[in-house]
C-alpha cells in the first residue's frame, strides 16, 4: 500500500533533495467514546540521517510522539509504510 504525500524540500547545506511526507490517520467510534488521531512523517534530521515522527493520541488533545531515526528516506518510507498498514488494520483511515 503506497499512500503518500509527497514535497521536495532542498537541505541547505549539502544541496541534498530531500522527500517531506506525511500521512494523518484517525479512527472513531462514537459508541465506545473514541477519537483518535496518528500522524506519520518523515523528515531529514540536521545530523544527515532521517527521522520518521510518530504522533498520537485523543483528538483535541496534544498526545504522545517518537522520533525513531533511519539511514535514508527509503527506510524510512519503508518504516512509514509498515506502520500505515498497522494502523488501517486497526481500523484508522486517512484523513482527507
Amino acid at each position: 500500500m503506497r499512500v503518500r504525500e509527497n514535497h521536495r524540500m532542498q537541505h541547505v547545506d549539502e544541496g541534498t533533495d530531500y522527500t517531506l511526507q506525511m500521512l494523518v490517520l484517525e479512527r472513531r467510534d462514537e459508541s465506545c467514546d473514541m477519537a483518535r488521531y496518528y500522524v506519520l512523517s518523515v523528515e531529514p534530521t540536521l545530523f544527515g540521517d532521517v527521522a520518521l515522527i510518530r504522533q498520537w493520541g485523543r483528538i483535541g488533545s496534544l498526545g504522545r510522539w517518537r522520533l525513531d531515526l533511519h539511514a535514508d528516506d527509503e527506510a524510512a518510507g519503508e518504516a512509514l509504510e509498515t506502520w500505515l498498514a498497522r494502523k488501517v488494520s486497526r481500523g484508522y483511515q486517512i484523513r482527507a
